[in-house]
């Protein structure tokens, strides 16, 4: 008879057991379904093989920590050779074997092992993400099909600056008034470049089958200032579009933007930046619907904005911009106080908002109040809603443009109000 304690190890191990075979049924459904169309005795591996072998990994692991981890190397030898024979053997008949359903037999092996090893948690998850993966064949490869050299490159880029370059920096200050993380600076330019290389891949994917909306949303979440100016350009060009009304939505959207990288870099900005910029949001949404409902459109028309999706020296220039910033509120920190850092914020602002976000970020909690700091960043915000203003009038001009530079303006003019009522409630 097994005592309380022994009862107990046994349930563990049936769980880890039983988790790994979760593993390879949810592995072999997506299999079994792929080869559901062929004969009988045609398919190498389907739900049941894929489930044995998720078990046998299971099975293996345990006896790996609980038996013998010799006698578990020997059964996993003779699992993999009866694996591997399984899918080199000569072909007779419509046998089906490919490069995948061979990785997945392995993958769901490797999994049972974790689950066994003790790891269900992690084998569960991984199956998942396998299955997934499998799943997604026809999108993953309808988007490789869309994807350009120059994109597949972006990509590339993105992976070191984020993967071969991050990891390595060390998380400590350097520089004058330590106004420099290496770190911290270069994971604002990870953060940036991922939205720009998302952004710019997603249009690129479904922006131009889905029309200009959908390009000003996904544009507006990396550069709502190239929005813009590529819609404003449609503008003037005479074409029928909602071109106005992705103006004002690209805008809208970057209201978001800017509230989730302080969400990512300076949470104690949330609520008092929110507070600044959610007036303003709401009137220019408002106006993109209004915009939308008048606006003729013509379905078939599509805007690609002209910026590529990554390219390195402007990423090194806003990592300049962004250590530039850092110092500047350093130092105004260091001889003016509060005030200064205020007013350094909103001039490293004026130039990009993200910067200055960055630069706030790195600054001790006490050197200014996030409700100043938030009054300061909102202020660069309305500098840039002016410059997309007046991006609007050049480029679309007052009679044509007048729409998307209602919509802008209406936004701007509410949000100076709201930054001068909070002034007025901040300093008297």
């Amino acid at each position: 008879m097994f005592d309380g304690a022994e009862w107990a190890a046994q349930a563990n191990l049936a769980l880890h057991l039983l988790a790994a075979l979760a593993a390879g049924l949810l592995i072999g459904i997506e299999r079994g379904w792929r080869q559901r169309s062929e004969v009988e005795g045609a398919r190498v591996a389907g739900v049941r093989t894929f489930t044995l072998i998720g078990t046998c990994g299971g099975l293996i692991g345990i006896v790996s920590l609980n038996l013998s981890p010799v006698l578990a190397a020997i059964l996993l030898a003779c699992l993999t050779i009866m694996l591997i024979g399984a899918f080199i053997r000569p072909r007779v008949g419509p046998v089906s074997r490919d490069a995948t359903t061979m990785v997945a037999g392995f993958t769901t092996l490797c999994l049972g092992l974790l689950a066994g090893g003790g790891m269900a948690a992690l084998a569960l998850a991984g199956a998942a993400v396998a299955t997934l993966i499998l799943a997604m064949r026809q999108p993953i490869h309808g988007a490789l099909r869309n994807l350009t050299e120059e994109e597949l490159r972006a990509i590339a880029r993105f992976a070191v600056i984020a993967g071969a370059v991050l990891p390595f920096l060390p998380d400590a200050d350097y520089g004058p008034y330590g106004a420099w993380n290496p770190f911290q600076l270069w994971l604002v330019v990870v953060l940036v470049t991922g939205f720009s290389v998302a952004g710019y891949i997603a249009n690129r994917l479904f922006g131009q089958q889905r029309g200009t909306l959908t390009t000003a949303v996904i544009g507006g979440a990396y550069s709502s200032t190239a929005v813009t100016a590529a819609l404003a350009s449609q503008i003037k060009a005479g074409e029928h579009g909602h071109y106005a009304t992705g103006i004002a939505l690209a805008s809208a959207v970057m209201y978001c933007r800017v509230v989730a990288l302080a969400a990512v870099l300076a949470p104690g900005l949330v609520l008092p930046l929110t507070a600044l910029l959610a007036p303003a949001s709401l009137v220019i949404a408002l106006a993109a619907a209004l915009i939308w409902r008048h606006e003729r459109a013509d379905e078939a028309a599509a805007t690609r904005l002209t910026s590529k999706p990554f390219e390195l020296l402007p990423a090194l220039g806003f990592l300049m911009a962004v250590a530039l910033a850092a110092l500047l509120v350093r130092w105004a920190q260091d001889q003016f106080g509060q005030q200064g850092v205020a007013l350094s914020l909103f001039i490293a602002g004026s130039f990009d908002v993200d910067a200055a976000i960055v630069a706030y970020s790195a600054l001790p909690v006490d050197a200014v109040s996030t409700a100043i700091a938030a009054l300061a960043l909102a202020g660069t915000v309305a500098i840039n809603m002016a410059f997309k203003a007046g991006i609007v009038f050049v480029n679309a001009g007052a009679r044509a443009g007048r729409p998307a530079l209602l919509a802008l303006l209406a936004s701007l003019l509410v949000l100076v109000l709201t930054i001068g009522l909070r002034a007025v409630s901040l300093f008297g």
